[in-house]
């Protein structure tokens, strides 16, 4: 049993197994780190974290051109159903649902949800994080979070073969809580993501591997577009 990871830019992963793929976070049309357009994704599900542009993205189009069940929060996957996505899985911290090629658990993530515009600000529930299963390999995607004791219960309680970890500090966890982060956790691999997409986010991925390994753990940084076996 295997499946593959690909990074996308930014907070955005899909994993693929058995001919099927989910995508996390689809930040593409505006994402400067992005190396493929919207229209290129081939995806079963979309997994949405918040409701935040950078991680909302282009997932209501997405959804809807591949005619693709959109996992989200209870609040955000209305709002979703409400733009035009025909097929919604709302969703809670917590809870776990198996799509059929893919079983996807909500976990917490210290973080907010909203869509802001020139004149509204609208709270979306709560953000989340995922703990995505597929073709026997198991991805905890953080999400845009904070260092929390619950990083560690996760990692206490979920077998994970990789992790996907915010580093770029302002809006989560920086480098050094990251890297506590990664001890709490546990996962096999450890991937830095979340950093350098805007100059309010830089931060060092290649440091943040050095310093894992410096404490006996494991980390990659992946570029955008490159694909990687999961083991």
């Amino acid at each position: 049993m295997s499946a593959t990871l690909k990074y996308h830019g930014h907070a955005c992963f899909s994993m693929a197994a058995d001919g099927h793929r989910v995508i996390m976070d689809p930040f593409i049309t505006d994402n400067p780190q992005a190396v493929e357009a919207m229209e290129d994704l081939d995806v079963d599900a979309v997994l949405i974290s918040h409701a935040h542009s950078d991680h909302l993205g282009d997932g209501i189009e997405i959804a809807m051109r591949n005619d693709a069940v959109l996992v989200a929060t209870y609040e955000l996957a209305l709002y979703c159903e409400r733009q035009g996505v025909a097929n919604v899985k709302p969703m809670h911290i917590g809870g776990g649902h198996d799509l059929g090629f893919a079983h996807v658990k909500l976990t917490v993530a210290h973080h907010s949800s909203s869509i802001v515009t020139d004149d509204d600000i609208q709270m979306l529930g709560a953000a989340c994080g995922f703990i995505v299963t597929m073709g026997g390999k198991r991805l905890y995607y953080l999400g845009d979070t904070g260092l929390c004791a619950d990083l560690e219960m996760i990692g206490r309680l979920n077998d994970l073969d990789a992790a996907a970890i915010p580093i770029g500090d302002t809006f989560t966890m920086g480098l050094e809580d990251a890297i506590i982060a990664a001890k709490f956790v546990g996962a096999n691999l450890n991937i830095p993501m979340h950093f350098n997409t805007f100059p309010v986010i830089e931060a060092d991925p290649h440091e943040f591997v050095r310093r894992l390994e410096a404490e006996g753990l494991t980390g990659r940084v992946m570029e955008p577009g490159q694909e990687m076996e999961l083991s």
